[in-house]
């Protein structure tokens, strides 16, 4: 046997046994398995939500909503009146967590913004929804076309806040509301500025919505609105609403 071939028979019989260990052997009177469920998580890992060890959050994630409702924490907070929504759509969707969705919208605030002003389609195309998308887009063509640059750099969200939740069918939507700080300028061709300050940071206050097909393996919140609110909303990117 050559050596090529003595290293596929090792690698073969190295995977029978890690088959075994893992799957296990079942005699004739063994009743049956229950067929695992697999699932891809965000992280890259395979979890069997079949698995004895997988625990119903349900309850927690429950209280968790009443208590941020009552006490925001850090940053994060929930308005009563999203509870109930939230609460629904924890029921049907058991891996959905509230303190993980909050943390991720936060990043895609981040990243939105900032890719939009540097006119970074890729990173927005894979936030946004199509529609969003396509108003992104216009606006960044239309920048574009007029030779203007824009930079835009988030400095810290001070608080963002659930303020609705609803399950329509397969379809969650949730909508959060942003205060954050940032610093923007907006130059023309011959680089003037046109709007903001290279220095200085000002307010502003978006509402966003988030949505997601729970029946869907595609683990991801796209960005489906977004809209000014009020007059602290300086009007950075694209209204959608």
């Amino acid at each position: 046997m050559n050596a090529d071939l003595m290293v596929y028979a090792l690698v073969a019989a190295g995977l029978i046994i890690w088959l075994r260990n893992i799957l296990g052997t079942r005699d004739s009177d063994e009743s049956e398995r229950p067929t695992p469920k697999l699932e891809l998580t965000t992280d890259g890992k395979i979890i069997d939500l079949n698995a004895p060890d997988r625990v119903d959050k349900t309850a927690d994630q429950l209280a968790f909503i009443e208590e941020l409702s009552n006490n925001p924490k850090g940053n994060m907070t929930i308005a009563t009146a999203a509870t109930h929504g939230l609460s629904e759509i924890i029921k049907v969707d058991k891996d959905f967590d509230v303190s993980t969705f909050l943390q991720a919208t936060q990043d895609a605030f981040v990243f939105v913004v900032e890719s939009f002003a540097d006119g970074d389609r890729e990173t927005l195309e894979d936030l946004l929804s199509p529609d969003v998308f396509k108003a992104f887009d216009g606006a960044i063509t239309a920048r574009e076309n007029a030779g203007e640059t824009m930079q835009t750099e988030i400095q810290s969200i001070k608080k963002s806040e659930i303020v609705q939740a609803q399950l329509d069918g397969k379809n969650a939507l949730i909508t959060v509301r942003f205060w954050a700080e940032e610093v923007s300028v907006t130059r023309d061709e011959n680089q003037n500025i046109i709007a903001g300050h290279p220095d200085k940071a000002t307010q502003m206050r978006d509402l966003w919505a988030f949505s997601r097909n729970i029946k869907s393996r595609d683990p991801r919140w796209l960005v489906v609105e977004t809209r000014e609110d009020g007059a602290e909303d300086n009007e950075t990117i694209p209204n959608t609403h």
